[in-house]
């Protein structure tokens, strides 16, 4: 055994379980370059690429069928140190393993928590989750980091996660706007969960079903804010595409068998148009909810972005290009005193209530918006 190995340890923090349409994606935060995979019952399944195991990325991902993993209800993550990676005869250490309890959401009342323009920050958001008490999954929606300028930003993902999880519970991840900004912005993909390199996508957990939107930055995209580092008018173009595909194969996404409840998780609550220079793309916002009102039909919209704890009924005063359903903007912040609200969620099969918790430990009434 190396030295360099010997003095560290491999899994700097507990995995986390993200949901992806009809899998997990096992995503773990090594300290040195190791070969990953995990274990669910006879079967492995590995981080590897097209047929080559990954070592070069200190975050692992191992994507594993969602039915697989909420059957056996544990899985194994299995962690091979690598001590130098050669052509031939590459040298590596034993195997460490590290076994997790998973807890699939249940079938009758789900609770889930909501976080979403964390903005680096760790102790308020998780105290204000803490205070909702247990809850069945979470919910990241965006801005979780201030922005990817190094790679070490991506790690107050996986703390918040590892802290509220334990790697044992299902999390829902979305992007938002300033996680579009700096020198890794365009690796985002790598280091978090996604379809085939796509940050949008569906998710089905137990008799919920959602679709994740991801509006990218909330202004032209020639704007000098930006220095021509986005592309983000045909982003969304594609995925107006993608909402007419989850339409057309809606026997196998929200009208399949047991879904009783829909949810669009999204940062930007796009229905709602304000002032210059953010009042972008009112044809292809409008298309969504059109899509969205007409075939879907969600029960809820969860969103972030406004740093405001709000529930805006549909055909309200902040219902612009025709709300899907109501909405509920679900965090805030204040980054000088650190103080952080967050939203928690009961899904019960006849109606859905949200209570908002913060960092000091304050709950607020129950509010039915389903």
């Amino acid at each position: 055994m190396s030295d360099k190995s010997s003095k560290k340890s491999t899994v700097l923090l507990t995995p986390s379980v993200f949901a992806v349409e009809d899998t997990y994606h096992i995503m773990v935060r090594i300290e040195y370059p190791s070969l990953v995979f995990a274990k669910i019952g006879d079967e492995e399944y590995f981080d590897e690429s097209n047929g080559i195991m990954c070592s070069q990325s200190l975050v692992h991902r191992v994507v594993v069928p969602m039915e697989e993993l909420d059957r056996a209800g544990e899985y194994t993550l299995c962690v091979r140190p690598i001590i130098e990676r050669l052509p031939y005869f590459t040298k590596t250490e034993p195997i460490k393993e590290y076994k997790y309890n998973f807890f699939p959401v249940p079938d009758g009342k789900i609770r889930a928590y909501h976080i979403s323009d964390a903005h680096n920050l760790i102790d308020g958001p998780v105290t204000a989750a803490k205070t909702f008490g247990e809850f069945d999954f979470l919910i990241l929606n965006g801005d979780v980091i201030n922005h990817s300028g190094d790679p070490s930003k991506f790690e107050n993902i996986y703390i918040i996660c590892a802290e509220l999880t334990g790697g044992e519970k299902p999390v829902v991840f979305s992007r938002g706007n300033h996680d579009m900004r700096g020198d890794f912005a365009e690796k985002f993909a790598e280091y978090t969960p996604n379809s085939n390199g796509k940050t949008y996508y569906t998710f089905r957990l137990g008799r919920i079903w959602g679709v994740v939107l991801d509006c990218g930055e909330d202004k032209p995209d020639d704007h000098a804010e930006y220095g021509y580092t986005v592309a983000c008018h045909q982003f969304r173009k594609r995925q107006t595409a993608f909402l007419k595909s989850v339409i057309e194969e809606k026997a196998k996404e929200y009208e399949a068998d047991g879904i009783d409840t829909k949810l669009v998780i999204c940062h930007n609550p796009f229905t709602r148009i304000i002032k210059p220079p953010f009042n972008i793309e009112k044809e292809i916002y409008s298309e969504w909810a059109r899509l969205l009102r007409e075939h879907i039909k969600p029960d809820l919209m969860i969103c972030g972005h406004f740093h405001d704890t709000a529930v805006w009924e549909a055909g309200g005063e902040f219902d612009d290009l025709g709300q899907p359903c109501n909405i509920v903007v679900g965090s805030d912040i204040n980054m000088d005193t650190g103080h952080f609200t967050g939203c928690g969620y009961i899904f019960s099969k006849d109606k859905t209530e949200v209570i908002f918790t913060d960092s000091e430990g304050k709950s607020s009434d129950p509010i039915k918006v389903k």
